[in-house]
């Protein structure tokens, strides 16, 4: 099982701050893939990603236990 954490918009439109699957020893990329077909409402295209609260890109691999953060960009002043 994997943690994933979601913020802003993303948060919004799937209706949950936390997802916890069952897809590990998988790569961010592939891992983002899964999430849009499954919640085709959502672009992961532009997002940051935290793996184990390290910034990771999309050829990190996640383990068993690990934790997700998809981070939207974010504006304000």
């Amino acid at each position: 099982m994997i943690n994933i954490l979601l913020f802003a918009h993303l948060q919004e439109i799937i209706g949950e701050p936390k997802l916890t699957i069952e897809l590990s020893d998988r790569t961010v990329g592939q891992i983002k893939a899964w999430m849009e077909s499954q919640y085709p409402q959502i672009s992961l295209q532009h997002v940051m990603t935290a793996v184990n609260e390290e910034f990771a890109t999309d050829s990190t691999v996640i383990k068993k236990g690990d934790t997700i953060a998809f981070i939207p960009p974010i504006s304000g002043g």
